[in-house]
């Protein structure tokens, strides 16, 4: 792949890159991506190769590991550590129910954060589970010091998101990792709103969970599942299979003994398409640096913004400053965001229609990096036609 400037100036090879972009502008990378042409391949390849073979031909256990080497290297873990499992809703429930809860243990979440990573942890009050709730001023504005005053000497975990799925702010990762590190505190994150968009370190981080096919560019129900090595015994598998389950011989034993990995969360065969697809992802974003596509995305944003605000339009979330994510979500009082978003989509923009829990409309957007300006200044037009026939 050539580097950023080269992909974004030469429009053939941007759609040969990213098919998607010849046929519409999309602008939803916060919900379900369209695969890059490289990841099509990689899952295309996998699958013909295992019509002419079974599918764990020669190549694909090896392969595997290879895949968990760049999941760890893209979060700065160990390829001990990953386990290769989504969607993200799985990892996290295994994280939930995994864990020794007492009656009385005290858990801290977000209840405006994506509902997978909000039903985990209230379903625990069946075990006693203390739930309690962070109340930020603005949506998703989770800083250290709210976390911090939230604890409780009951507090046995903190359930996060690296970034609100509707408001796009991010939090301090590090920060609030190393504070509740100090107080003895499990630190639970959902990541699947910045893994492939920003740079991300599980140094201070128990453990992670993210799907693929949001910003990593990969395909659904494969993702990258992160325990910290000193939490294996803590976390106690609770899907139980012939991989994940010593079996010599594949032969069961009268007693339960897991491998000295993250493989032993891994309780069966894993999707093997979707395995090649997000390592090529992976190897795609990996190819242009972590760094480069974050500043890209941020300069869209900027670019968004300047453009909605003239138009009389409100941001929800974070519109610069060390907290903004790629996700962009706006509305216009007293008109209606819902006719907008299909003038968008009759003309071949792909964005995402969302709420808040008040009911209030709002139109998401989330450009990649191989996303152009003049795609979202095309989006800008849309939306200016529109203004003025939407209801007032």
């Amino acid at each position: 792949m050539s580097d950023l400037h080269t992909l974004l100036t030469d429009e053939s090879a941007r759609q040969d890159a990213f098919p998607v972009c010849r046929n519409e502008i999309f602008l939803a990378h916060a919900g379900v991506t369209a695969l890059p042409r490289a990841v099509a391949d990689a899952v295309v390849d996998y699958t013909r190769r295992a019509s002419e073979h079974h599918q764990e031909f020669g190549s694909v256990l090896r392969d595997i590991q290879k895949t968990r080497a760049v999941s760890a290297a893209f979060i700065g873990a160990h390829p001990d550590e990953i386990a290769l499992l989504g969607p993200t809703s799985l990892g996290l429930s295994l994280f939930a129910n995994g864990l020794p809860w007492e009656p009385g243990d005290e858990i801290v979440c977000y209840a405006d954060d994506y509902p997978a990573n909000v039903y985990p942890w209230i379903d625990l009050r069946r075990r006693g589970v203390i739930v309690r709730y962070l109340k930020p001023e603005r949506p998703g504005e989770i800083s250290p010091e709210l976390v911090a005053d939230a604890l409780t000497p009951r507090t046995r975990m903190v359930a996060l998101a690296s970034c609100n799925f509707l408001s796009g702010y991010r939090i301090d990762v590090d920060a609030i990792g190393q504070l509740l590190q100090a107080r003895g505190v499990l630190f639970s994150l959902d990541a699947i709103q910045t893994l492939g968009a920003f740079p991300l370190s599980v140094k201070h981080v128990d453990f992670l969970s993210a799907d693929a096919h949001k910003w990593m560019l990969g395909p659904m129900a494969i993702g990258i599942v992160y325990v910290k090595k000193e939490r294996f015994e803590l976390l106690r598998p609770t899907l139980l299979g012939a991989w994940n389950v010593r079996s010599p011989n594949f032969i069961a034993r009268d007693e339960i003994e897991f491998p000295d990995t993250a493989i032993r969360y891994e309780p069966g065969v894993l999707n093997a398409a979707g395995v090649y697809g997000m390592k090529a992802a992976l190897e795609l974003i990996g190819s242009f640096g972590i760094d480069t596509v974050a500043q890209r995305l941020l300069i869209l944003k900027t670019h968004l913004i300047r453009a909605l605000r003239s138009l009389g339009f409100q941001i929800y979330g974070p519109a610069e400053g060390p907290n903004a994510g790629a996700i962009t979500t706006f509305f216009r009082p007293n008109s209606s965001m819902a006719d907008l978003f299909s003038r968008l989509e009759a003309n071949g923009v792909e964005a995402s229609l969302r709420h808040d829990r008040t009911g209030r409309e709002m139109i998401r957007l989330s450009p990649h990096f191989y996303n152009t300006e003049a795609e979202l200044d095309r989006t800008i037009e849309l939306l200016v036609g529109g203004v003025g026939g939407v209801n007032a």
